[in-house]
């Protein structure tokens, strides 16, 4: 057992969003510079918090956490919340949304045409589920992919948020940044543009460069990406936080001064130093310049109303919330306690354990889950969902029971007219529960278009058991080549 604090988690907290808020704002005004920067400290007027879509957007996952419950959360939900209370349309963000309105299904709204899936908008978005999930970083990349493939796909994007979610989480107990490096980088493919660039920061400190040094060497490295992309900036972070040794203030400013996100690298730095040490690690005249308030931009609050105003409040409504997800996904080697924290049984070597992160990230990209109750369905395409009049589109559908009893499924398919799908009509499902090695049942379908083929088309698979209420509606959604 784990003991944690509950006075010292609720600092831990409430230290995390004033240390994004900080950074947030203290290299708002510096982003996209592609120069190194040389600040000291903040630009703006004292008392002004800068609004950044990096802490909005989680004010919205929080609203899904209250309303749906831990249990409930998934890409589709997720997705579903940022079409009705997020905004923009720029970037990844307005292509996730677009696809999303075309009917395809995370990942595949945030793979298709996504040239920005790359790029920074899921990771500075982590913090919300390692706040609820401290010192379980398996759990907390379990959440921050349903969130990154709304908008990522299966891309570097998404891995950047499994690595900053894996970090900030094991933060709540372990305090070495090497190690926190090290639990991140087991959570992500080791030959992914992320790990490649934390790596070489890594690299760069042990061989005794200047940070400036290891800046250029990960711009060089990431050239061919282009700016505003995941791999470096994560790596700007890292930089911050290696040559900054620990000073919150010092970090900051690295961070920042490598340019590029800037907002989104501080207000990381920022968060993950919070967690760290609490408010105790935040300078006291950083913490009054910057005051409590947050504001917004990204975020629609005449609908999403109730929304935190402060950064107090914030705080209180994640914590509320750390016990229902604890338990829901049945860490109970977690507990939140009076008395002092106990660390005593910690394993740091278990944090880095990799099997859960790979089952993960090994989903394919073009793809996407339907659960049913008692089995849950895959959809797994080649590439992308594309079809022409009387074209052809192979793809499978992998069944796994999720309830002890093995079962038959039969299929029918409503389709539009002059189409037709050739496939098996049944399949039998293994007992799975709770013997795992059984694994999926895999058929594969030929979907053959009619004459007429719309811009964009539904087509229905009803999964149905005998003796089981519950029929499962699949959705296969296709694009006119």
């Amino acid at each position: 057992m784990i003991k944690l604090n509950k006075s010292v988690l609720r600092d831990k907290i409430y230290a995390c969003w004033i240390g994004k808020n900080i950074g947030g704002t203290m290299g708002g005004p510096f982003e996209g510079t592609t120069e190194i920067q040389s600040i000291e400290g903040f630009t703006t007027p004292e008392g002004t918090v800068l609004p950044n879509d990096d802490l909005d957007l989680q004010l919205i996952w929080l609203k899904a956490l209250e309303d749906k419950g831990a249990y409930n959360i998934n890409s589709q939900l997720l997705g579903e919340y940022w079409l009705n209370y997020i905004s923009p349309t720029w970037n990844e963000y307005g292509i996730g949304k677009s696809n999303l309105m075309l009917g395809l299904l995370p990942p595949l709204s945030g793979e298709y045409e996504n040239y920005w899936k790359n790029s920074n908008g899921a990771w500075i978005r982590s913090e919300v589920w390692a706040c609820v999930t401290p010192g379980c970083p398996d759990v907390a990349i379990k959440y921050a992919v349903e969130d990154a493939m709304v908008d990522h796909g299966m891309s570097e994007g998404t891995y950047a948020e499994m690595f900053t979610a894996a970090v900030e989480s094991a933060a709540f107990v372990v305090d070495d940044i090497f190690d926190l490096i090290k639990i991140g980088l087991s959570k992500i493919p080791q030959n992914c543009r992320v790990a490649q660039s934390v790596r070489t920061a890594v690299e760069c400190y042990h061989k005794n460069l200047d940070w400036k040094e290891a800046r250029e060497k990960i711009v060089k490295e990431n050239r061919d990406l282009g700016w505003f992309q995941a791999p470096g900036n994560i790596a700007f972070t890292m930089i911050g936080l290696l040559w900054g040794k620990g000073d919150f203030k010092k970090s900051m400013t690295i961070a920042i001064n490598c340019g590029d996100d800037t907002d989104c690298t501080g207000a990381t730095c920022g968060a993950l130093m919070g967690i760290m040490g609490g408010t105790a690690a935040i300078p006291a005249d950083w913490r009054k310049y910057i005051g409590d308030k947050i504001v917004t931009i990204a975020i629609n609050r005449g609908d999403a109303w109730g929304m935190p105003q402060t950064c107090t409040e914030l705080t209180n409504r994640v914590f509320g919330l750390v016990g229902q997800v604890l338990y829901a996904n049945r860490c109970h080697h977690i507990g939140l306690v009076d008395e002092d924290n106990d660390l005593s049984e910690l394993d740091v070597g278990k944090l880095c354990d990799s099997d859960a992160a790979k089952r993960v990230y090994s989903r394919p990209a073009w793809s996407y889950e339907v659960d049913f109750i008692h089995t849950r369905a895959t959809v797994i395409f080649g590439a992308e969902p594309r079809i022409a009049p009387l074209g052809e589109l192979k793809f499978k559908l992998s069944l796994l029971s999720e309830l002890p009893d093995p079962r038959n499924m039969t299929f029918k398919w409503y389709l539009p007219e002059g189409w037709k799908i050739s496939g098996p009509g049944s399949c039998y499902l293994r007992h799975y529960y709770p013997d795992p090695q059984h694994g999926p049942t895999v058929c594969e379908f030929t979907l053959t278009a009619g004459e007429t083929v719309e811009p964009f088309t539904r087509i229905i698979c009803e999964a149905a058991a005998p003796g089981r209420p519950t029929a499962g509606l699949i959705p296969i959604t296709v694009l006119g080549a």
